[in-house]
Formats: structure tokens, C-alpha cells, sequence
């Protein structure tokens, strides 16, 4: 089932992914998106700033069903079936179990604590993948359980990549993905410094665009 989850999550840039399960479309920050993708059965959004609560790139894919679970703040900015979303709660929805968790910057303030931003831990057919969100390296990834780890590598306003393979280090998925990159921070080099400063130690899959 892992196997099948990864080959049914698609990377469509910066922090957004998309994934299939089943007869479930899951998206996860929406951001210039293009076209023909599928309609959303379910949204998670992080939080507010633009690139990851974006409503026009919502509208693109939300039915009168979806529904979006994000922090309050962002909820604010949103309309339609919205469940708002502490980190420590979870909410459970077509045998999808959604756990939010915190997502803070340590060292820099683009993301204060005290904003009680998120990140995800999806369970699906007893498959767990963690969206870390907008983040470093904070001393909650300790109690992450996770077997795919979508990680920010980009620096700046997140992790750098260092800090991004110190904590796969310490999550210790089955498979770390680098995300939070090529749009507003970040290269492909710096998803490839992530898989290298792991090779032998997590397996690291860097998807292509699109």
C-alpha cells in the first residue's frame, strides 16, 4: 500500500501535492495550479499567506462537498465546507483520518509559534504521510510517526536542506519527500543537497513537476 500511495501522489510545485486514493482527491496547499486536474474531495491548508491558502486556486477545484481543513486564520479567507483545525486535534472523514500538527519557524519570523499553524498527518489504509508545512526543525517532529515525510528544503522561510535531512534523520520515514522549492524559495538543488546528505540513511524520492 505504500508503494501505491507514492506512485499516487503528484507534486504540482512549491508545497502543493496531490494525491489519489481510491475514489478520494486529496490536495494539500493548492497553488498555481493548472489546469485539468481533478476536483477536490478533500483540502488541507497550513495557513494563510498566499502561497498555501490561495481561494482563487481553491475555487479551480473545490464542489459544493469539499472539504477544507486548515488553521483558523486561513478558514477566514476561505468559503464552503470548512473544518477548523488546532495542532493536537483530528477530525476523521471517509475512513481518512486528518491530524494536525504544529509547524513553526524556530530561528526566523515568518511563522511564529504562537500563529498555531499547521501540518498534516494523513492516515490512509493505515499509510501515514506527514505535510510538514511551513517549518523548521522543531522539537514536536520527535513524536512524528510517519511513513512518507513531505519536508521543506528551501531555507529562507523554512528549512534548509541541512535542517530538512537532520530531521528525516529523526522522524525516520520509509520515504522523505523535499518539497518548498522552484517557486518562492528555493531550487532543485536544493532537493538534491536533501537526498544526497541522506543517501544510505532514508530513502528520499524527488518527484517531477507536474
Amino acid at each position: 500500500m505504500l508503494e501505491h500511495i507514492l506512485k499516487n501522489l503528484r507534486w504540482l510545485g512549491h508545497d502543493t501535492f496531490l494525491l489519489t486514493a481510491g475514489d478520494k482527491v486529496i490536495y494539500f496547499d493548492p497553488f498555481r495550479l493548472g489546469s485539468g486536474l481533478p476536483k477536490a474531495d478533500l483540502i488541507c491548508v497550513s495557513h494563510e499567506h498566499y502561497d498555501h491558502c490561495s481561494p482563487e486556486d481553491i475555487s479551480l477545484i473545490q464542489q459544493p462537498d469539499t472539504l477544507i481543513v486548515a488553521d483558523k486564520q486561513a478558514a477566514g479567507k476561505l468559503s464552503g465546507r470548512i473544518i477548523t483545525l488546532a495542532p493536537g486535534e483530528r477530525h476523521e472523514v471517509g475512513g481518512i483520518v486528518i491530524a494536525a500538527v504544529p509547524a513553526y519557524n524556530t530561528n526566523k519570523k515568518f511563522h511564529p509559534q504562537a500563529n498555531r499553524w499547521l501540518g498534516f498527518i494523513l492516515t490512509i489504509a493505515g499509510v501515514r504521510i506527514y505535510h510538514a508545512g511551513d517549518t523548521d526543525f522543531i522539537p514536536e517532529m520527535r513524536e512524528i510517526k510517519t511513513d512518507i515525510a513531505l519536508l521543506p528544503v528551501s531555507g529562507t522561510y523554512v528549512m534548509t536542506a541541512e535542517e530538512a535531512a537532520e530531521a528525516a534523520l529523526v522522524i525516520k520515514p520509509q520515504i522523505a519527500v523535499p518539497m518548498h522549492y522552484g517557486a518562492v524559495a528555493g531550487t532543485a538543488a536544493d532537493a538534491t543537497r536533501f537526498a544526497a546528505l541522506l543517501a544510505g540513511k532514508v530513502r528520499v524520492e524527488i518527484p517531477a513537476r507536474g
